[in-house]
């Protein structure tokens, strides 16, 4: 049996690798509609290598009898519409900040905890930041092992994590920059061309910036409350794929042969870790790619029981489009989709 499933921003970047997704990884579907603003209404986006679809209007879209919606318009437009479309009986998965805290709302890296899916009642999940999703498949074998007390990780996020329009500002600084054009800054606060920005979403009133913060939390939520997070999260002039140096601090002795062990056998992880030059794995390895890879996987003697290690994954996929789907697929898997079991009561 297949579903009826409903792709919200489909014109978007994410949106875009949604469908591509969905088609990739043969998602059981009967029917596929292509949803954004009004002003995207009747644009053709592709499902597969043979399906167009024409994007219809997500404000006055029906929802009855739509199975499941991957949602990727932005916070505000989920606020909106997410619960809406759980209302008429549609189970959501959202991939905006929007509703990652709320409380009943399951927020869900599939390999590290999916059994949370199972404790939704509102018809919404939650997809994690891509920087926090990459993290937690990295991290999760080894809090099995040796359980994480406190994490420091900085970040060197590719600019696709601002959208379309911040690939676009890249690309035309770094094209201006050989012809003496002055750079156009709007999509960042500094140029990002040849530069790196320590600055994420807005500031907070500690000094730390909304995605750092999110980093914090979001953590706690997926893989164990009583973790401590301090992140530096930084933009950098690379079009697709985040990278994160990690520090770990754990309650247990770190043995690195069964660190090394557990990464191999991970759900989703790809351990490439050779002492040598090119032993490692960098942005430009992972585009397209569904795994995240750990490599230069280290003691670290500064503090006891530290561990370090590099995490590089695409953030387009695992960091978004392929999570969401994965989040799908595991609905499907447990069960999850039929009786309604997910949804708000009827009023």
């Amino acid at each position: 049996m297949g579903y009826r499933v409903a792709v919200a921003g489909a014109t978007g970047a994410v949106g875009r690798e949604l469908l591509r997704i969905l088609a990739e990884r043969d998602f059981p579907v009967d029917e596929v509609v292509a949803l954004a603003s009004p002003r995207s209404v009747g644009r053709e986006i592709s499902f597969g290598e043979k399906k167009v679809l024409k994007v219809q209007n997500l404000e006055t879209f029906d929802f009855t009898g739509w199975d499941l919606a991957l949602f990727s318009p932005g916070g505000e437009v989920s606020a909106i519409y997410a619960p809406k479309a759980a209302a008429a009986g549609c189970v959501v998965i959202d991939n905006t900040s929007h509703f990652r805290m709320e409380p009943g709302i399951p927020l869900v890296v599939p390999e590290v905890n999916a059994k949370a899916l199972k404790k939704a009642r509102r018809g919404i999940i939650a997809n994690p930041n891509c920087s926090t999703a990459q993290m937690m498949v990295a991290l999760k074998p080894l809090h099995d092992l040796f359980k994480i007390k406190r994490i420091v990780v900085s970040t060197y996020q590719a600019v696709s994590g601002a959208g379309k329009d911040g690939m676009d500002e890249l690309f035309a600084q770094t094209k201006g920059t050989f012809v003496n054009d002055p750079p156009t800054i709007a999509q960042f606060t500094k140029q990002i061309a040849f530069n790196v920005i320590p600055h994420i979403d807005r500031f907070m009133e500690d000094g730390s910036t909304k995605e750092e913060w999110k980093m914090a939390v979001e953590t706690r939520k997926i893989l164990d409350p009583d973790i401590q997070v301090m992140a530096t999260c930084v933009r950098v002039p690379v079009f697709i794929g985040h990278s994160e140096a990690i520090s770990i601090e754990c309650e247990k002795p770190v043995d690195l042969k069964k660190a090394r062990n557990a990464l191999r056998k991970a759900l989703g992880v790809i351990l490439r870790d050779e002492r040598e030059d090119g032993g490692y794995v960098t942005p430009i390895e992972t585009v397209g790619e569904d795994a995240t890879y750990v490599s230069r996987l280290r003691i670290d003697p500064s503090v006891e029981n530290g561990l370090a290690l590099w995490c590089v994954s695409d953030n387009l996929r695992k960091g978004a489009a392929l999570n969401a789907v994965q989040i799908a697929e595991s609905l499907v898997e447990q069960d999850l989709l039929k009786d309604g079991v997910l949804l708000p009561p009827k009023v």
